[in-house]
């Protein structure tokens, strides 16, 4: 997952509105968004790699997306634990975001890097690490990409300046937030951030949208959660970044037992 979009309880028909974009190796397989078989409450996409998730919700409005942090110069980290077991294990999980951060943070330096959003249905918290300890966050709306929360990446202020005229429009957001995702706009050179990547492989990630013979977009998602119901559609693509499928899944928001 390489860019989420989030609007939290800023407009009163959600909790939660978010969209996000996963960008990955075409060879690494994976299932489409979908009700697992053995978590039967949690709809996600999965990693058949590793196992665990890029984003997903529960039947009672658990949230929980991650993405990588860009480390180009970094070295293998060949043995460490999948990073998408930390969005699976909060899914199928009952701790608060707030808790569930700080008992993972003493063992995050097993990871390769990462930034975590998760949502218990009451709190939205985030933990990076390589960033500050974790932070509970106020309602607003907020952008990641393979970074800190809200680094100002061009993609990243862009989409959030985006989503949130998308919101105050008032009508059903779900269109123009796919239209924001698949904006494949390049940023100008000088807007570039420098993580160590050559000037011109910082160009072709500076979409929202990544078009790439061996890596790019692999799929589009958006989901509002209500207090009641809640939304979640996918768009996947193909190698030539093409469309392949949509999906879509609304339900009600089951209470909290």
């Amino acid at each position: 997952m390489c860019v989420i979009l989030l609007a939290y309880r800023t407009d009163r028909r959600y909790e939660i509105a978010v969209a996000a974009n996963r960008d990955e190796y075409h060879e690494r397989a994976a299932e489409p968004l979908g009700f697992w078989r053995d978590a039967p409450r949690v709809l996600a996409g999965r990693d058949l790699i590793g196992g665990g998730t890029w984003i997903g919700v529960t039947r009672e409005g658990r949230f929980a997306a991650i993405t990588n942090y860009r480390e180009p110069h970094a070295p293998p980290r060949t043995n460490a634990p999948s990073r998408g077991s930390l969005t699976r294990d909060f899914l199928q999980g009952h701790s608060d975001a707030p808790g569930y951060l700080d008992k993972i943070a003493p063992r995050a330096a097993e990871f390769a890097g990462f930034s975590l959003i998760v949502f218990d249905g009451d709190s939205l918290a985030f933990f990076s690490n390589r960033g500050s300890a974790p932070a509970t966050l106020a309602p607003g709306v907020y952008g990641l990409s393979n970074h800190l929360l809200d680094t100002p990446w061009p993609k990243v202020m862009r989409g959030r300046e985006r989503l949130a005229e998308t919101l105050a429009n008032g009508d059903d957001p779900v269109p123009a937030m796919f239209e924001i995702l698949a904006d494949r706009s390049f940023a100008g050179y000088t807007e570039l951030p420098r993580t160590g990547l050559e000037l011109e492989q910082e160009r072709l990630l500076s979409p929202l949208f990544i078009t790439g013979d061996h890596y790019g977009t692999r799929s589009s998602t958006v989901m509002l959660i209500g207090k009641t119901e809640i939304e979640a559609a996918e768009r996947t693509f193909s190698c030539d970044a093409s469309p392949s499928g949509r999906r879509v899944f609304k339900l009600d928001r089951d209470a909290v037992a």
